[in-house]
């Protein structure tokens, strides 16, 4: 199995198949409006400006299961990130990462890729990185900024 295997849903919930997305690096990333961490969509958006063309594509999955950070629509989701960070990466809709509602891809994801305290995603802005055949490569936590992702995801772009 691979990520290509799920499907999610966009903002307006339409069923988005991950494997439409075959042959792409991926960068998944659990989002939040109100974090401390929220200024990181800047850099997200900066990746995507500067790799897109080359196979880079993010994911962005907003989550409120982290100190109500995330407690807009996803219509306000989307408006916040365009608003705010000029974000034209998908931002798909809210979703959980933890617990017995975790999203299936989360669920595969924190299983492949455990972090420092176990399998549980930790806070927002936890970052999955996906090779185009669908592994998941590398996993980072909340504190590795967008900019420190840059070698790793060109050394599977090259």
């Amino acid at each position: 199995m691979t990520v290509h295997a799920f499907t999610v849903h966009d903002a307006r919930g339409k069923e988005l198949p991950l494997s439409a997305y075959q042959g792409k690096v991926l960068l998944l990333v659990n989002t939040a409006s109100q974090c401390g961490f929220t200024p990181q969509y800047a850099g997200l958006q900066q990746l995507h400006e500067t790799l897109s063309e080359h196979g880079l594509l993010i994911l962005a999955f907003p989550c409120d299961q982290f100190g109500h950070q995330e407690p807009g629509s996803n219509a306000e989701i989307q408006q916040f990130c365009q608003l705010n960070y000029g974000v034209n990466f998908p931002v798909l809709a809210k979703i959980e990462v933890n617990g017995p509602a975790a999203h299936p891809l989360y669920r595969y994801l924190t299983e492949q890729k455990p972090g420092p305290q176990g399998p549980d995603i930790q806070w927002n802005f936890t970052k999955f990185i996906i090779d185009p055949s669908g592994a998941v490569v590398q996993r980072f936590e909340p504190s590795v900024t967008p900019a420190e992702l840059l070698p790793h995801i060109q050394l599977l772009l090259s």
